[in-house]
């Protein structure tokens, strides 16, 4: 036996890892991940070690991805209460002696500085996918009740840090899950049309709600002032306004075939804010034009789709829920950060995945795509 194990090629005990791998996915992340590359040797070149500090993440997060893909789908749910429990606790520790930085509190000093709100990206579908599969073929309002729960709980958490962005991440994924639980139309659409109404009363009635003076309840005073911006740059042109005004200049200067590669005015002359973090997009825009912007959003957008394909062929329920999810937390990210540089949203600190710098977003997209990676080789288990 000990003879024959010898005579196995090297590269035949390596194949089982990789056995199953989804091909697509893997191309949509790869051409990604190049398009990240280049772009932050042109907009982060001259700024420190911002590029290679980036390569080193995206080959953090592409081990992270890999190790996890080999992490079985039955092993994932059982995990799932855990890391739950574990991140909410950690927010909690947050909330009580936390690390304040600019005005806020984030992050927890354990020896080294973590953000606990990161890891509810992924526990949070994990939580909830797992409810949903203990109570499949019996659900009642009340099971959609305790998801809400379940879902409330880190949000106010993370809301109260405060910190927006994020909250918004993981409110986005973890509706999703139960959204494609099957949760009614009817308790969808009076919040969608709430929501949308509120927006319509906001922008009507702009210049009376942001004049000086006026305070609005619930939202802090540096949110009241971002949606205030956002409906008017030109309020306070070189201040709240400067960056999506200048977002906005370096995206409409990039015409159809961009100014070139490295030859961005707006983004090397650095009148361009976090050109290497959430407003990349804008350097983007400026060097590659509308043609390359539409090539990026194709990447996305074929990611996204090969995503809610592994997620339609899953073979369980939680498996299922938990790509839809994890899927969508993708698309949230990529329209949200396009969308406040692009003047469309407010300003609330989205990486751009693949593109942004920044380790902590990159080591989450890691486990969101390893655990897209795993569904997908449990599907061609089952088939095979």
């Amino acid at each position: 036996m000990a003879q024959q194990f010898g005579k196995i090629h090297p590269w035949r005990r390596i194949t089982p890892w990789f056995r199953g791998f989804d091909g697509p996915l893997a191309f949509a992340v790869f051409m990604l991940a190049c398009a990240g590359l280049l772009t932050m040797y042109s907009s982060g070149y001259d700024h420190g070690t911002r590029f290679e500090d980036h390569g080193r993440n995206m080959l953090l997060a592409g081990f992270i991805m890999f190790v996890v893909a080999q992490i079985p789908t039955q092993r994932l749910m059982a995990l799932a209460l855990p890391l739950y429990v574990l991140g909410v606790t950690l927010l909690i520790a947050v909330a009580i002696f936390g690390v304040t930085k600019k005005g806020a509190r984030r992050w927890l000093d354990v020896g080294i500085t973590i953000q606990p709100s990161e890891i509810l990206k992924i526990a949070v579908p994990l939580t909830l996918a797992w409810w949903f599969q203990k109570r499949e073929g019996q659900l009642r309002p009340l099971d959609f009740a305790v998801a809400g729960v379940l879902l409330a709980l880190p949000i106010g958490l993370i809301v109260r840090q405060p910190d927006l962005g994020t909250a918004i991440l993981v409110l986005s994924a973890g509706m999703s899950v139960i959204f494609f639980a099957g949760l009614s139309w009817k308790w969808i659409l009076p919040p969608v049309l709430l929501g949308l109404v509120g927006v319509a009363l906001v922008v009507g009635f702009e210049p009376q709600l942001c004049a000086d003076g006026v305070r609005w309840p619930v939202l802090h005073d540096y949110q009241q002032q971002r949606i205030c911006t956002l409906l008017d740059p030109s309020r306070d042109p070189l201040g709240k306004g400067f960056h999506i005004i200048q977002g906005m200049i370096a995206i409409g200067s990039g015409g159809f075939w961009g100014k070139g590669f490295m030859q961005g005015t707006q983004t090397h002359l650095e009148f361009i804010p976090e050109r290497t973090t959430d407003f990349i997009f804008a350097s983007f825009s400026e060097e590659f034009g509308l043609i390359g912007n539409l090539l990026l959003i194709t990447g996305f957008v074929f990611l996204i789709l090969r995503g809610l394909v592994i997620a339609l062929e899953a073979p369980t329920l939680f498996s299922r829920l938990l790509a839809g999810s994890l899927t969508l937390i993708v698309f949230t990210y990529a329209f949200v950060n396009m969308g406040m540089v692009s003047g469309i949203v407010p300003v609330v600190g989205v990486p751009l995945p693949f593109i942004s710098y920044g380790g902590t977003a990159m080591v989450t997209l890691g486990m969101a795509l390893g655990i897209l990676m795993s569904i997908a080789k449990s599907k061609r288990l089952v088939q095979s």
